[in-house]
């Protein structure tokens, strides 16, 4: 069932059960000289769960709301996001259509097969290909060219876009998720994130600011370097504040990205990250992926030992699932 909420105008499903976990990580904490908690989005929603159910909640309020029938989606052949929108519209009795795009080059066949691809197709997906890893508005078009198709067909598609043409009403779930953190723990220094599309990265700055905390909040390169990731999340927060208006307390110098850990790209886990997956599984038994996780995980090892998140912090690490993916990455894990 499609709720109201305090965001106006824009329906939500709900899929994660809250509040998810905020769990202190005290060996990590004593080796790093921070009070460090990871917040569990790993748990979030279904099928192995993850940040993107929160996003969801408002990408499917809106579809159910235009009584769709389908839902569309795009992302790596690894993404995370597509498995659980396939997951979700099982739930809901819609049909999913998921197109992956090659981002990471180089793969072999476990890439393409294994983890999450394996669970869309479990999950009933339709899965269609995109040659290209760098083009969000060749993507977006080849979903809208076929949600046409089928709505020739006689179906009620609805887009989950990628670009950033597009309101960006999935951070309004991440808004939500720093008021549900807020609530458990109201005093944190530092929270570090995964920033890829900007979605999560900017809908927690806007949350934690809108809940009145001054806290740092570091997002980690997980695509592009700071350079183009810190106008990008800059723009995606002033598209955001036409959705919620909290965003308009979010300044220029409360942008802050690291991109100490993107090497070797996107989808590839260079020392540093490899280095964040060993600590967090053999000192703390949480698993991390290798495309996002540790690389956010990376951040906090870093700016800790640069002094850059300074002794006795208080440290939320936002922990956005990806277990599915470490399969699919297996030869390069082990």
């Amino acid at each position: 069932m499609v709720e109201n909420t305090q965001h106006t105008n824009h329906p939500r499903l709900p899929i994660v059960q809250e509040p998810t976990p905020l769990q202190l990580l005290p060996r990590l904490s004593e080796i790093l000289d921070i009070e460090l908690y990871v917040k569990r989005d790993d748990l979030a929603g279904p099928s192995i769960g993850g940040n993107k159910s929160r996003q969801l909640e408002y990408y499917f309020g809106a579809a159910l709301s235009a009584n769709a029938d389908t839902i569309l989606i795009t992302g790596a052949v690894q993404s995370n996001f597509a498995r659980l929108a396939a997951a979700v519209a099982a739930s809901q009795n819609m049909h999913a259509v998921v197109q992956l795009e090659e981002r990471v080059k180089s793969s072999g066949r476990a890439y393409h097969e294994n983890g999450n691809v394996l669970l869309a197709r479990m999950l009933g997906a339709e899965i269609l290909s995109y040659p290209e890893g760098e083009d969000e508005t060749g993507a977006d078009a080849a979903l809208y060219t076929y949600a046409e198709k089928l709505r020739s067909d006689g179906r009620t598609p609805y887009v989950i876009p990628l670009g950033e043409d597009h309101p960006p009403i999935g951070a309004l779930g991440y808004v939500d998720a720093a008021h549900e953190i807020m609530m458990q723990a109201s005093d944190f220094d530092v929270f570090v994130v995964a920033s890829g599309s900007g979605a999560t990265h900017s809908g927690l700055l806007t949350g934690v600011r809108d809940a009145g905390s001054s806290a740092k909040v570091i997002g980690s390169c997980v695509r592009r370097d700071a350079g183009q990731q810190r106008p990008r999340i800059q723009r995606t927060i002033s598209r955001l504040a036409d959705l919620h208006p909290g965003a308009e307390k979010v300044s220029s110098e409360d942008i802050i990205v690291w991109d100490g850990a993107l090497a070797p790209g996107y989808g590839k886990a260079g020392e540093q990250a490899r280095g964040a997956i060993d600590d967090m599984a053999q000192i703390e038994g949480l698993i991390l992926d290798p495309v996002y996780t540790a690389k956010s995980f990376a951040a906090v090892t870093a700016l800790t030992g640069t002094g850059e998140v300074r002794p006795g912090s208080k440290v939320c690490f936002v922990h956005t699932g990806g277990l599915a993916a470490v399969f699919a990455y297996a030869n390069a894990l082990v």
